[in-house]
């Protein structure tokens, strides 16, 4: 088993109550558990993304795209090592209804899942007979469908994927759960991220990453995958960078936030109305994050070259 150096410099902190817990309001302090703080699980990756937690592993997985690997932490072990390698630059991750990883890959331009015998099988590469862009951030709806978005991020150049011209513009696709046929969402939004629906399922949320500046927009779902009236739910000022987020049980969005910025770089904590509750301060900023640990409260959050994580009070969705 190889083993991922911890590079970055941390220090965690000494004291109890965890001073990186910032409230904008004061409802916000309640999902800080007392005497757990913000631990670094790993370092040296070049960029972390999309998260994703087996509890019947005891394992987190998650993307280093220009590394071009999905990375593995074991819970039991505290021990790091490369779970897959060609990744074909993974970025999203999540896991579907059976437990099985689906996983967003800029290189090959595709959706995949990951068999129980580890076979890959393809869920989505191209559209009306064009190929993706670089499919970037997935979820799985209880109905088993499978949602993503594309954007073109993974071929503007040759870190994360290989450059290429788009054949489709930027979108959010569905993978229906059953026939497995593709169907376009929207092509409304400018550079669509994350997304994460709420805890009936009857809302969908998504990053406008090229939005200026950057929003969360939100959507009513219908039963049959149609999606409407789209509105603005967090609106962010300048400089802010939503990206991957987790919505938990009561409906807050915990979004990956900052850029460069010490009072931007971490997590940054919303209400389903779109409220700013708080901020969890990282060192670096986090691209995403998830959920993990046995009762969904243990937040694992994707930071730049990092991996950290802390425990909180609250519940991530299952399936989130």
């Amino acid at each position: 088993m190889s083993h991922i150096a911890n590079e970055t410099p941390w220090e965690p902190s000494q004291r109890y109550p965890e001073p990186r817990f910032r409230a904008f309001d004061p409802s916000f302090l309640r999902f800080r558990v007392m005497n757990s703080a913000v631990q670094k699980l790993a370092g040296g990756c070049a960029w972390a993304e999309g998260p994703v937690w087996f509890g019947d592993q005891r394992a987190l997985y998650w993307s280093d795209i220009p590394n071009d690997r999905i990375l593995r932490w074991d819970e039991a072990t505290e021990q790091v090592a490369v779970f897959r390698k060609s990744s074909n630059n993974a970025n999203g991750n999540t896991r579907d209804r059976q437990g099985r990883l689906v996983t967003c890959e800029h290189l090959t331009r595709r959706i995949t899942r990951t068999e129980y015998d580890g076979s890959i099988t393809v869920l989505a590469d191209r559209y009306d007979g064009k190929r993706l862009n670089s499919p970037n951030d997935v979820v799985v709806k209880s109905d088993g469908s499978i949602w993503f978005t594309d954007p073109t991020f993974g071929i503007a150049g040759y870190v994360e994927g290989e450059k290429a011209d788009p054949e489709l513009p930027h979108a959010v696709y569905r993978v229906d759960g059953q026939s497995g046929a593709v169907t376009m969402v929207t092509d409304a939004l400018a550079g669509p991220n994350g997304l994460a629906f709420s805890a009936d399922e009857k809302i969908l949320y998504i990053v406008e990453s090229r939005a200026e500046p950057r929003r969360i927009v939100g959507f009513d779902v219908a039963e049959d995958g149609r999606i409407s009236n789209q509105r603005t739910v967090v609106q962010g000022e300048p400089g802010d960078t939503p990206d991957g987020f987790r919505v938990d049980t009561e409906g807050n969005l915990w979004c990956g936030w900052g850029m460069g910025d010490a009072e931007r770089d971490g997590v940054r904590v919303f209400s389903a109305e779109g409220k700013p509750l708080g901020h969890i301060d990282l060192p670096e900023r986090c691209a995403n994050l998830c959920f993990g640990g046995r009762h969904r409260n243990r937040l694992f959050m994707a930071s730049s070259r990092s991996i950290y994580a802390v425990y909180v009070n609250a519940q991530g969705l299952a399936g989130g």
